[in-house]
């Protein structure tokens, strides 16, 4: 049974949304993030990076406080004003390509613990550590876990019935995207659809497992009972058929001192290799790979004797190529720090990867088939991890629609 509770919720005044909406800070480059700061005083970024203006070096601590005290200037100048009861809230995002729609709540950080609401991903203790104290101090949280729920009919038509009201908020970005917002804060239907979750036995992390695990050690260091909030974790549900998954495709910068054609002749031990020369290749299905390497595109096709899985994790992609060339023959052992390896999201071009590749820095490429959303379900039921950067997964939200106080 899934719990999910209406929040009184801080947000831009309709007016200044446009302006006051920021993508996530880590997406930003030092020039744009300069312009943003430069240019445009309602930007939320003004909150996530309060000391860009006299560029001071300050501790974590302060920082995060810094945090929270231009949040408090953001709303004495009646840039964000706070809801006047809870609600629930629907969001549609619309990008070139596709539409996303699910409901923003808090979900219960109990559900969590008990393995109601599953994860496939493992994550770095000092980074949750960083981001608990980031809440605990900013006194906030404004990016809400990307968690899934099971297609339901009854839930889509009540989405599609609230979002044929005219939106609290409508807004597009610089990225060409359009966001609606719709607040949901009669009583008779926020428990109607609260006892419809309750119906619902599992709900999975799609993306921000290190939110979650910060908000779990909050909620455990909480000594003010009262303080219910910290119980609950600011979330985004979305159907399962409603997320869009893209691979993580490497990027290795040189062949562990191996010679092309010896590593290529090692490589054909677990798979068919096909020299593509100058045709871009992408994988079509799984336990399939795209190779670039010196100037040429290469087919590997795992071979059907190496296909005996005994687990969700074994026949993964990104463990298959981690076990079978990544560490045994390019000596990568750790995924998230060895410094011979970077990645590069699937919504980027094959062209891409080559452009940087040909540019000099790396020696070869993997171009990886994406995963679905099944495959999501059946390791975190397992209670497997998968490896770092398996999955980039959409939608991604900006900063300042909706923020939860803590």
């Amino acid at each position: 049974m899934a719990k999910i509770i209406p929040f009184i919720a801080v947000r831009p005044t309709r007016d200044k949304v446009c302006l006051v909406t920021c993508r996530s800070y880590e997406e930003y480059g030092t020039a744009e993030l300069a312009a943003q700061l430069d240019f445009n005083p309602l930007s939320f970024l003004h909150v996530l990076k309060p000391a860009y203006t006299n560029q001071e070096t300050v501790s974590f601590e302060k920082r995060y406080r810094q945090v929270n005290q231009r949040y408090q200037d953001f709303k004495i100048e009646n840039i964000l004003i706070k809801d006047k009861k809870p609600a629930i809230y629907i969001h549609k995002i619309v990008t070139k390509n596709q539409v996303f729609t699910g409901i923003i709540v808090g979900t219960s950080i109990e559900d969590y613990r008990n393995n109601i609401i599953k994860k496939h991903e493992e994550t770095i203790a000092f980074r949750v550590r960083l981001l608990k104290e980031y809440m605990k101090h900013s006194e906030f949280n404004t990016e809400p876990v990307l968690i899934t729920y099971p297609d339901d009919k009854t839930i889509e038509n009540w989405i599609f019935s609230c979002t044929q009201k005219l939106a609290d908020f409508e807004f597009s970005t610089t990225k060409k995207e359009i966001n609606y917002l719709w607040k949901i804060d009669d009583a008779s239907e926020v428990n109607w659809i609260q006892n419809i979750f309750e119906k619902i036995n599992t709900l999975y992390v799609a993306d921000g497992h290190h939110r979650s695990e910060a908000a779990k050690l909050l909620s455990e260091e909480n000594e003010n009972k009262e303080n219910t909030a910290k119980n609950y974790l600011l979330s985004y549900l979305i159907s399962e058929n409603n997320v869009k998954i893209y691979e993580f495709n490497r990027l290795i910068k040189d062949l562990n001192g191996l010679q092309k054609e010896e590593f290529i002749n090692k490589l054909d031990e677990n798979f068919i290799v096909e020299n593509k020369n100058q045709q871009p290749f992408h994988p079509a299905g799984k336990h399939q790979f795209g190779m670039y390497l010196d100037s040429e595109f290469y087919s590997l096709i795992l071979r059907k004797e190496k296909q005996l899985f005994e687990t969700p994790l074994e026949s993964l992609d990104s463990q298959i190529l981690y076990e079978t060339v990544l560490l045994p023959l390019l000596a990568i052992k750790d995924l998230r720090n060895d410094e011979r390896i970077e990645y590069l999201s699937g919504k980027q071009s094959i062209l891409e990867l080559k452009k940087i590749i040909d540019e000099g820095e790396f020696e070869l490429g993997f171009i990886l088939f994406p995963s679905n959303i099944n495959v999501i379900k059946a390791l975190a039921d397992g209670d497997f991890i998968m490896p770092p950067k398996s999955t980039y997964i959409e939608p991604k939200f900006r900063s300042g629609i909706v923020i939860y106080e803590i």
